[in-house]
């Protein structure tokens, strides 16, 4: 296989053990602990990955991605395995936060590999947008198997288990194939990596852009399944399908958006619409009551995911336009983002629900997702 094909079909792989875990982890969590405090454990865990993100490059340049991947997927599996197996409640708690913790870096081990594989710069939109879609295509059919898995039973560890044997194909084929991993990274130290982005206009604006958007990819997954299967009673085999219908525009808008803006609009035109679609949508959940009907929540959630994808395709093209497989300091801050939507999003969210209710944090996170990315987009910088 290329290297695109085989760092794609690894992506699907190791994508779909992640997006096994992130719809049931708040409603798991929850059966050990009050639904406010449930963000407490996902913060932790994005601490761990803060904490590990500025010496990545210098393992990296020390082992390789590839063998780091490795490593990471295999300490994945183990921690899934723990979870597989009905551990008590501090036990469990502890496991959640490192598999949270851990996918990130994994995920950073691919940016790096796949970067390394780009020789022309205006072919980064479609590349970046075809390996996000390998990836997404598990995003849909997580939801499927979770439905299938849980049914009206919710026996969380099936889907722990399931999540541990999908690793079980990125590792055999991260250790059978072979993968170019480019020039060794140049490695600078961390302040002055910070540094350097927030003084170039353009990266600041395109981290920051990021950042909103994994503040909603932190809010969504976990605050909205934990809404409706706890709150409004509806069982895992409903919320099974509605939420892999919800999530295709991931697999269908993303490429077809690079290619969009690698040719003819560029970024920000889309990056603008997709943030406003995504926000002001997602707070329209703070209507959603039990006597909302199905279709209603369905379409809600599809123009979410619709944002989002538009969303999720202009950053990354925008940024990785910008870098190489060496800048993998650089690579590491604008991954940080991930852990601070991971670390911010449930503070945010167990603070709102101490004080008040669901309806408040639907409303006021996605009138201000959709506020802070469109003050970003403003700020980018636009090449075609």
């Amino acid at each position: 296989m290329q290297p695109r094909q085989i760092l794609s079909l690894g992506n699907f792989f190791s994508s779909a053990h992640f997006f096994l875990l992130i719809y049931i982890v708040g409603p798991y969590l929850a059966t050990f602990m009050r639904e406010d405090q449930v963000g407490l454990v996902i913060s932790f865990g994005a601490v761990l990955t803060f904490l590990a993100f500025p010496i990545m490059p210098r393992l990296v340049r020390k082992y390789g991605a590839k063998r780091l991947a490795i490593y990471l997927g295999f300490a994945q599996a183990i921690i899934l395995s723990i979870l597989a197996g009905n551990p008590s409640a501090p036990i469990a708690i502890a496991a959640i936060a490192l598999a949270c913790s851990l996918h990130p870096l994994i995920a950073y081990q691919f940016d790096l590999l796949l970067e390394a594989t780009v020789a022309k710069e205006n072919a980064t939109g479609r590349i970046r947008t075809a390996f996000l879609t390998a990836g997404n295509l598990a995003l849909v059919l997580a939801p499927l198997a979770v439905g299938f898995l849980l049914g009206d039973a919710d026996r969380y560890d099936f889907v722990f288990f399931a999540a541990a044997v999908t690793l079980t194909p990125f590792l055999m084929i991260f250790l059978m194939e072979s993968l170019p991993e480019g020039k060794p990274p140049r490695t600078s130290r961390f302040a002055a990596t910070c540094r350097c982005i927030v003084g170039n206009r353009d990266l600041r604006a395109v981290a920051a852009a990021q950042g909103v958007l994994q503040l909603f990819f932190h809010l969504a997954p976990f605050y909205v399944p934990l809404y409706l299967h706890t709150v409004l009673g509806m069982p895992w085999s409903q919320l099974g399908w509605i939420f892999a219908v919800a999530v295709i525009p991931f697999v269908l808008i993303e490429y077809p958006a690079g290619w969009v803006a690698d040719r003819y609009l560029g970024d920000r035109k889309l990056l603008f619409i997709g943030f406003l679609l995504m926000g002001l949508s997602f707070s329209a959940f703070a209507f959603v009551t039990a006597a909302t009907p199905l279709f209603v929540i369905v379409i809600i959630l599809l123009l979410t995911r619709i944002g989002a994808a538009l969303t999720e395709a202009m950053t990354e093209g925008h940024f990785f336009r910008r870098v190489s497989e060496r800048d993998a300091s650089t690579v590491s801050v604008f991954r940080m983002m991930r852990p601070a939507g991971a670390f911010m999003a449930p503070l945010i969210g167990s603070l709102i629900l101490f004080v008040s209710d669901y309806n408040v944090l639907f409303f006021s996170t996605g009138i201000a997702i959709a506020l802070l990315g469109v003050v970003a987009t403003r700020t980018m910088q636009e090449i075609i």
